[in-house]
């Protein structure tokens, strides 16, 4: 069950959380990026870079996960998308997006862009912080001790 991550948004500290897992749990883990990211040599990472555009990382994403993958992303239609295939999705923060829950965290998306969109809304996410990355650092180890074969 590999790891698919929407790599342009992901944060460096989460990149690097992922490729310890990666070589450690011997899992196959792919970043996927508009653009060049620095990772370390490893058999179990890969990184493909896709043309700059609306959508090409996450369709390709789409295009190659399958069910029972886990995908990281912080783009909610994304991780909606991902989630009715059959992936595990949680965003680098550590926070899981479910059946039960993409619905909602879609809808307060809409609702937050049209309030941006609005002129309503100027200020984004909090700073990423040493709690998101351990939040994270936990979800990835129960996510691994489920599903990945050492």
């Amino acid at each position: 069950m590999p790891i698919w991550v929407d790599a342009d948004a992901c944060p460096v500290p989460i990149r690097e959380i992922l490729c310890r897992a990666a070589t450690r749990w011997q899992i196959q883990t792919t970043f996927i990026a508009n653009h060049a990211i620095s990772l370390p040599p490893s058999p179990h990472i890969s990184r493909r870079q896709v043309p700059h555009g609306f959508d090409v990382a996450d369709n390709e994403i789409m295009d190659q996960m399958s069910k029972g993958d886990l995908v990281i992303t912080q783009d909610i239609p994304l991780a909606a998308e991902a989630i009715e295939k059959g992936a595990d999705v949680f965003n680098p923060r550590g926070q899981a997006f479910t059946k039960e829950n993409i619905r909602q965290r879609l809808a307060m998306r809409n609702f937050m862009e049209e309030m941006r969109n609005a002129g309503q809304v100027t200020g984004g996410p909090a700073p990423f912080s040493q709690g998101d990355r351990k939040e994270f650092a936990d979800q990835l180890d129960r996510w691994l001790q489920r599903n990945a074969r050492k």
